[in-house]
């Protein structure tokens, strides 16, 4: 069975409350659906959904059960080719581009 790969500016694409993805230790894990199952609230998963989040998962120091948890969300891994990107905050909802300037 081979793994399925994504480039970060794939798992980037997937940055919001209705289809939020999550890079931890080079594995990419859907947790659209855990987001209200999180103990620590859905705004963090969004704050740090859409990229790699290992620094922050292993900060806050997850429990086996959380890292067990997390399997079930497994979807694949970070292709060694794919390059990290720069990530800017999103709104979860955008109705029409906002005047530019200051």
């Amino acid at each position: 069975m081979s793994v399925q790969l994504y480039s970060y500016e794939e798992v980037s694409k997937h940055n919001n409350r209705n289809d939020l993805w999550m890079i931890i230790d080079g594995k990419v894990y859907d947790i659209t659906k855990f987001q209200d199952e999180h103990p620590g609230g859905e705004e963090v998963l969004i704050d740090e959904g859409a990229k790699d989040a290992t620094g922050s998962f292993e900060d806050v120091g997850h429990s086996e059960d959380a890292r067990q948890i997390l399997k079930s969300y497994y979807i694949g891994d970070i292709d060694p080719k794919s390059q990290p990107i720069k990530l800017t905050k999103q709104t979860e909802q955008t109705i029409a581009p906002g005047p530019q300037g200051k």
